[in-house]
């Protein structure tokens, strides 16, 4: 069977868009392998297409982006490009509010052949997942701050019962399948219940659904201890859940244990719709000049398969996204490539050539 999938491309600003022609190009080499076709279409959308046209995100592109199967995404945003209150252009929390992809998950493991920033020898074997709540928390105010003259700028976290125990319930059913796999399959919530009555909130209800789930082991954590132990100590955390803001700082911080933004991919995902891209941002200041390492990009479009695989039953797309991230694994474990964050000279073409030369191999 040859069946072909629809996927809404949007490669958006800066290395974006050179990142994006990585992971299409890694696409286009594993769908031979299991039987399987990909009809990317590429949309506008994104800061640099808002400062041309005075549109971040088009209708007909988020349309595409609902009629398709999945979404590839790039990396949107510029710092001169700003909305009239100051806030940067970022079309990416548009399109999470209207697809309602509330679980922004955030996969990060070490490599062999990379080295990683920490000296400790257990930190070789980091490898966790962070689940970060995508359509509330201190997020919620964005586009409802209120000004009190010129005194004052007030931004409200919102916390529901309905928001928290399905982003709960999401991070124990994925530890549950990583416990399945072989992980340690537990599961760390992150708040600051101590302080905050909207974190005490969120506690109460990880708790409620943690009873649900008796196989798996949990526990809370309060978000700056847990900054401390993720420097200390990574490798003994399976399964992290969060509210949006704490997510949002807490997945750069767990990225640069194991090299940086450019090995960190994501998915922002819903119960109908899925999106998966870089966690990195455009990184103007190196666009255009072939250097960008495009290793969370492919990793994305892993994962995209992955999702794609478990939503239409297709198990060739879990074989197609095993082959990428096994041919990413052999590229730096037998020192073919080293990005140049870790020291290496190999730049966005070689990187992407050694991953295809594996797959097709």
């Amino acid at each position: 069977m040859n069946k072909n999938y629809a996927i809404a491309v949007l490669p958006g600003d800066g290395i974006g868009r050179e990142v994006m022609a990585s992971a299409l190009a890694v696409l286009q080499a594993v769908a031979p392998r299991i039987g399987r076709g990909f009809d990317t279409r590429q949309h506008p959308a994104g800061a640099q297409h808002y400062a041309e046209t005075g549109q971040s995100l088009p209708a007909p592109t988020l349309q595409a982006c609902r009629e398709a199967d999945a979404i590839l995404f790039g990396a949107m945003g510029l710092p001169h490009v700003r909305g009239a209150d100051g806030t940067e252009i970022i079309p990416q929390l548009d399109i999470r509010f209207a697809l309602d992809l509330y679980a922004g998950v955030r996969p990060i493991r070490t490599f062999e052949g990379l080295p990683t920033p920490l000296a400790h020898p257990e930190a070789a074997r980091i490898d966790l997942v962070l689940v970060r709540e995508n359509t509330e928390g201190l997020f919620y105010a964005r586009g409802r701050g209120v000004m009190q003259g010129e005194d004052a700028a007030l931004d409200t976290m919102k916390i529901t019962r309905a928001g928290t125990e399905r982003i709960c319930d999401f991070a124990l059913k994925l530890a549950q399948r990583r416990r399945e796999q072989g992980r340690a399959g537990q599961v760390t919530s992150v708040d600051k219940a101590n302080v905050f009555q909207s974190m005490a909130f969120w506690r109460r209800i990880f708790e409620e659904r943690a009873r649900r789930f008796p196989e798996i082991a949990t526990e809370s954590a309060y978000v700056d201890a847990m900054a401390l132990n993720l420097v200390l100590k990574p490798w003994r955390y399976d399964v992290l859940v969060t509210e949006n803001m704490f997510g949002d700082i807490l997945s750069d911080l767990v990225a640069a244990l194991v090299g940086g933004m450019g090995m960190a991919p994501s998915g922002d995902i819903g119960d109908r719709h899925g999106l998966f891209q870089p966690a990195h941002g455009t990184a103007p200041d190196i666009a255009g000049q072939g250097i960008a390492n495009p290793t969370a990009m492919i990793l994305s479009a892993a994962m995209m398969l992955d999702w794609l695989a478990d939503r239409h039953q297709d198990t060739a797309l879990a074989d197609g996204a095993r082959a990428i991230e096994t041919a990413v694994q052999q590229a730096f474990a037998g020192g073919a490539v080293r990005p140049r964050e870790f020291g290496g000279t190999s730049g966005t073409a070689e990187i992407t050539r050694a991953v295809i030369e594996r797959l097709q191999g």
